[in-house]
């Protein structure tokens, strides 16, 4: 790692290698896992869910959190329904950015004949199967029917490396559609030029977006093992076709990218990938995601559930994409004008950390801080110093920044209860004052909790002066709209969790005005439940109740949700909502009822995000299709049922993260990492209700899927969940030991944890009577 404060979360990478894993083979019967030697990324299926994925969402050429990322487009209008669409049969060529509301450089391999040569530029299109396709981490192989030609693909973290067999008919040629529409924008004032017989360098603009206020540049450069023969630039769509000579077949190139500089992309390219071997390439590949994956070592469950298992942990460590240099240059588009900035070096000249492109941390609470903190420390600590750059840079915490600038996207200050748990964890250890400072100015009047989603020049819509001093923000806002989600009873819920969580880190920092003020801060969701009618339900700017209010209409007052699911978005004080509840038992009953009802849709809001406005869907009552409610199964362990958490968490691993097809998987709406992390989480059976935010972080039980899990923690010590029978349907934890020794609590903490714990579960098909 390139901090030395990472060295402790040094892996060896026997320990990882060397793991054993059942065979991925499927059979008909979708039987136990057989006992063969198998990496962990041999078992991930990419292909999941891409019937419904967006731009950002599939990954096949690509590094752990790859600027480039590599890989097909089938559809590339617009940011939803774009990318790798499954069912779609043709390809419209290979991108090398598929990042939060970037995209850029596509290529397409073609032949040129007699009869194409005039309509290359507009017609270059080609149809390609499945059945001959294959697709891993790190590998994408297709062939497209139209040319003969055979494509392969694969990367390092900033080089895209392709790898093309073109067939004896027609002169072998590369299209670079530098101008047009690609997924979430327009590429606009694409320019390639030729600087040596096998080596072009070139640039782009990716033209501002509704959500990414400002256009960002991109620079590539490119080398070929074949010689150039022409460059043609056709002047109708700006795009450049390169024709190669001495082709013997096969043709190699290297694309390397920078947002800085093409003296970057050389650099990016000259450093990580100096050699052209193209086979080689592919198994270091493999091997970085084997080093990730390989920390968690499942035992038991079929061949389906141990694919899903590894496929969502693949999911959890990829989206959130790198732009930084491999010399620490990046964009910063947070002032007045571009700038390129410089990271941090360590005493041998190397970066601290990268610098980061990334969707929001809205909904990270339940899943990221979790699984990053306990398994993946060194990612949790680079993406927090990267937020801080953004703070030292912009004067603000972002949320979700793209492009080296602000987005705003969502609502709130959803990372500071990320950087609170690191903190919590002791991944951060330095500099705890200017980081409270930091995020403390995002909590009050000018900070980031004052805008509402995509609120880039006024701070109006997220109506934080109305939750100061009236403690609640009013739906509809009086002024008028500035921005998206300006939902008033869901944006006072949310600020009063995220000011809960910045109240733990003021008392550890001995602030304790700072402490009791954000304290009486995180009390305002009291002030938009109903008890008349026992729901969360807004009100407008006389105080007064949202008249013909529905609790099951979607957005009603509420972000991506609907009244009856976000009810239960306290997760700071699930003992005072139950309260105004009338007691945990009628909390309980209320709970179960709606979960009853969520069971008979899927527990999700339809199988794409699109759904969640279907009139039968919008009306679910608990949603695992969106973050606002993936909590409410462990909401059970707070009210004395941990026997229901038990049997509602793992009736939604089944039902909605547990398939293995291009149909479903995340409903379309994973968000770089985060419903996967919630998968993993449920299935290895640990959780945090408040994001591991207070002193010493609680990991609650839920039902673990798989009858043993082993993660490797830091200074090579290990945490073991023992549960034999999970695999085959028990789901009840009917007693528990801790390192040998009984254990009444359904939880541990993060002290007992970090120095490496096995739990062991006896596991059951009924609950024990404590518990019910």
């Amino acid at each position: 790692m390139k901090n030395a404060n990472v060295s402790w979360y040094f892996i060896p990478s026997l320990f990882l290698l060397l793991i054993s894993f059942g065979s991925c083979t499927e059979s008909k019967s979708d039987g136990p896992m057989k006992t063969k030697s198998v990496d962990p990324v041999d078992l991930v299926y990419p292909q999941l869910d891409t019937e419904n994925s967006r731009w950002f969402f599939f990954s096949s050429a690509s590094r752990p959190f790859g600027m480039v990322n590599l890989s097909p487009d089938t559809q590339v209008d617009g940011a939803w329904g774009s990318g790798y669409r499954y069912k779609t049969d043709t390809i419209q060529g290979f991108s090398h950015i598929h990042a939060w509301q970037l995209s850029g450089l596509s290529v397409m391999p073609v032949t040129v004949s007699e009869e194409n040569r005039k309509s290359i530029f507009k017609d270059y299109s080609s149809k390609f199967s499945h059945g001959t396709e294959r697709v891993s981490p790190g590998h994408h192989y297709v062939e497209l029917d139209r040319y003969g030609i055979t494509a392969e693909l694969t990367s390092t973290k900033r080089v895209g490396f392709h790898k093309y067999t073109f067939p004896d008919e027609g002169r072998p040629a590369i299209l670079f559609n530098l101008n047009g529409m690609l997924g979430p924008n327009e590429t606009v004032d694409g320019t390639l030029r030729k600087i040596k017989e096998k080596t072009l360098v070139g640039e782009l603009t990716i033209a501002a977006t509704h959500r990414r206020p400002k256009p960002v540049k991109l620079y590539f450069h490119v080398a070929l093992v074949n010689k150039i023969e022409t460059i043609v630039r056709d002047p109708e769509t700006g795009n450049y076709l390169i024709s190669l000579k001495g082709v013997d077949n096969t043709a190699l190139m290297k694309v390397g990218i920078s947002y800085t500089s093409v003296e970057n992309a050389a650099i990016n390219s000259a450093t990580e990938l100096p050699a052209w071997n193209f086979d080689k390439t592919v198994e270091n590949s493999k091997t970085a995601w084997n080093d990730l994956l390989g920390r968690i070592r499942i035992e038991g469950g079929s061949q389906t559930q141990q694919r899903r298992f590894y496929t969502d942990l693949w999911h959890a460590l990829q989206g959130r994409r790198t732009i930084s240099d491999v010399n620490g240059a990046y964009p910063d588009n947070t002032g007045e004008s571009f700038r390129i900035g410089q990271l941090p070096l360590d005493r041998y000249g190397k970066p601290r950390f990268n610098h980061y492109n990334s969707d929001s941390f809205w909904g990270a609470q339940w899943t990221l801080n979790t699984l990053w903190g306990l398994v993946y420390p060194e990612i949790m600590e680079e993406f927090v110093h990267s937020l801080m750059q953004y703070y030292r840079d912009g004067g603000l915490v972002p949320r979700g920044p793209s492009g080296g600038n602000y987005t705003y996207v969502m609502t709130g200050a959803s990372s500071t209860p990320f950087i609170v748990s690191a903190i919590q964890k002791g991944i951060i250890t330095e500099n705890l004052e200017p980081i409270y400072r930091a995020l403390r100015k995002n909590h009050m009047p000018g900070g980031i909790m004052a805008k509402a989603g995509y609120e880039h020049n006024t701070s109006l819509g997220g109506g934080l002066k109305y939750y100061l001093d009236e403690g609640y923000v009013p739906y509809p806002i009086p002024e008028g709209r500035f921005g998206g989600h300006q939902d008033g009873a869901g944006l006072t819920m949310e600020y009063a969790y995220q000011d809960w969580t910045l109240a733990q880190l003021a008392k550890k920092l001995g602030h304790q005005e700072d402490y009791g003020y954000f304290m009486d801060r995180s009390n305002n969701y009291k002030n938009v439940y109903d008890t008349s009618i026992g729901w969360m339900r807004p009100k407008d700017v006389n105080g007064t109740w949202r008249e013909n209010y529905d609790p099951y209409e979607h957005q009603n007052g509420f972000i991506e949700a609907n009244g009856a699911q976000a009810t239960w978005f306290v997760p700071h004080d699930l003992d005072g909502l139950a309260e105004l509840m009338g007691g945990k038992e009628k909390a309980v009953e209320k709970l179960s009822t709606q979960f009853e009802t969520a069971e008979k849709l899927g527990f999700t809001a339809g199988n794409s995000h699109a759904q969640e406005l279907h009139p039968e869907y919008r009306r679910v009552p608990i949603n695992y299709g969106n973050q606002p409610s993936i909590q409410t199964a462990f909401v059970f362990n707070h009210l004395g049922r941990p026997d229901l958490t038990q049997y509602w968490s793992r009736k939604v691993v089944d039902k909605v993260f547990g398939g293995l097809s291009p149909s479903t998987g995340y409903n379309g709406d994973e968000d770089q990492g985060l419903m996967g992390s919630l998968a993993v989480l449920m299935k290895i059976g640990l959780f945090q209700m408040n994001g591991g935010t207070e002193k010493n972080p609680k990991y609650e039980f839920g039902s673990p899927s798989f009858d043993k899990v082993s993660i490797a923690l830091p200074n090579e010590k290990q945490l073991v969940i023992n549960a034999p029978g999970a695999s085959s349907g028990k789901k009840y934890i009917q007693s528990q030991r801790v390192n040998g020794n009984s254990f009444e609590t359904n939880y541990i903490e993060h002290s007992d944890i970090s120095q490496g714990a096995t739990l062991e579960f006896t596991m059951g098909d009924s609950a024990s009577s404590d518990d019910r």
